[in-house]
């Protein structure tokens, strides 16, 4: 359907031109036609013809004055048309030298056309996203820089409180502890950042076979246990014997990350429930947890890079596992959308279409 849409949408721009040609050749036609009209019936014509000479003069006169009037009238309505392509110049110089909120519109009756209003929109459209990825993009990099900064501060300090004199075995080790810990937490910022990277710049997903859906839930809760258990969290799973054909390591990747996230922001003693269901042309995961509401404007952020909703303030994290789950979903060509209700339960759902096993 699209492809007709866009066949008929070039069909109309394709004769838009071909009508402001005719328009001209038209326009001169008429003028010259007329001021030739007006020559012979004033006569001045057939006196020019009375010999051959005279008549080759009148035609040679007439050629010319039919070329410059042509290129007069062609000339105004280019200038006409050029308008809008100078508002089109500006727009694409301005996004070209970094200003994304760069816009035009074309007025009346151009901008009624099917084919400019889809340019119009387009061009419209491409400076708004690239104007929200600069947005994003700033803040990555403010969000990354302030993620690393925090244990590389801590590790320093604590570094240089173990080379005073006087501190206890028990504050050294203490210190010591602590460092390792920063450590470790940079580390895994750092391999997440390569890991998302890396999933990212995949085009193709590969390393795709039949995988127990059911089971990598299982073994994602199972590899978690100490986590929830020591919030004294009860799991609930709701789910038969799943298949789809997916990349296993990734699909896994996918469950330990919304485990996680949901056991970090779960209130205590309160209950994780995953449920996993085939059917409407796919395989469906949701994970809820009830705890501090995500407020709706939130939704479309929560899956950027290092960005963290004010809930997460209190509570260790990168900011990188959701962006990592929709990056990996993607690239299975499914989605992944989030629900956080005014109960506090917050539900992330997963779907997997079936195009993998097709494919197959």
């Amino acid at each position: 359907m699209k492809n007709k849409d866009e066949r008929v949408s070039r069909t109309a721009l394709t004769l838009l031109f071909a009508g402001v040609t005719f328009i001209i050749l038209l326009a001169v036609f008429l003028v010259v036609g007329s001021m030739i009209f007006i020559l012979v019936r004033t006569g001045v014509i057939n006196e020019l013809s009375e010999n051959a000479l005279n008549h080759g003069v009148t035609v040679m006169l007439l050629i010319i004055l039919s070329l410059i009037i042509g290129a007069g009238i062609t000339f105004f309505i280019s200038r006409m048309m050029m308008k809008p392509m100078n508002r089109i110049i500006n727009a694409m110089n301005k996004v070209a030298a970094g200003d994304f909120k760069a816009s035009f519109t074309l007025g009346k009756p151009l901008s009624l056309h099917p084919t400019i209003k889809e340019f119009t929109n387009s061009f419209n459209k491409m400076a708004s996203e690239l104007d929200r990825t600069e947005i994003l993009n700033t803040d990555f990099i403010n969000n990354f820089s302030h993620e690393f900064k925090t244990p590389i501060v801590s590790i320093a300090g604590f570094a240089k409180l173990i080379r005073k004199k006087g501190i206890t075995d028990e504050q050294r080790d203490e210190y010591a502890g602590i460092i390792e810990e920063e450590s470790l937490r940079l580390a895994k910022m750092a391999t997440s950042v390569l890991e998302l990277s890396r999933i990212e710049n995949q085009t193709e997903l590969t390393d795709v076979k039949r995988v127990n859906v059911s089971e990598l839930i299982r073994s994602s809760v199972l590899l978690l246990e100490e986590k929830w258990t020591a919030k004294k969290i009860e799991p609930d799973l709701d789910f038969d014997e799943i298949y789809t054909y997916a990349n296993e390591e990734l699909l896994k990747q996918v469950f330990i990350n919304l485990t996680e996230n949901a056991v970090k922001f779960a209130d205590e003693g309160t209950v994780l429930t995953i449920r996993a269901r085939k059917g409407g042309g796919g395989v469906s995961v949701s994970v809820s947890d009830k705890g501090s509401v995500i407020p709706p404007e939130e939704y479309g952020h929560i899956f950027g890079k290092f960005y963290q909703a004010d809930r997460s303030h209190s509570s260790e994290g990168s900011g990188i596992g959701l962006a990592v789950v929709d990056a990996i979903v993607r690239l299975h060509r499914g989605k992944v959308d989030v629900l956080s209700g005014k109960d506090g339960v917050t539900t992330f759902t997963v779907f997997l279409p079936d195009t993998a096993e097709k494919d197959k």
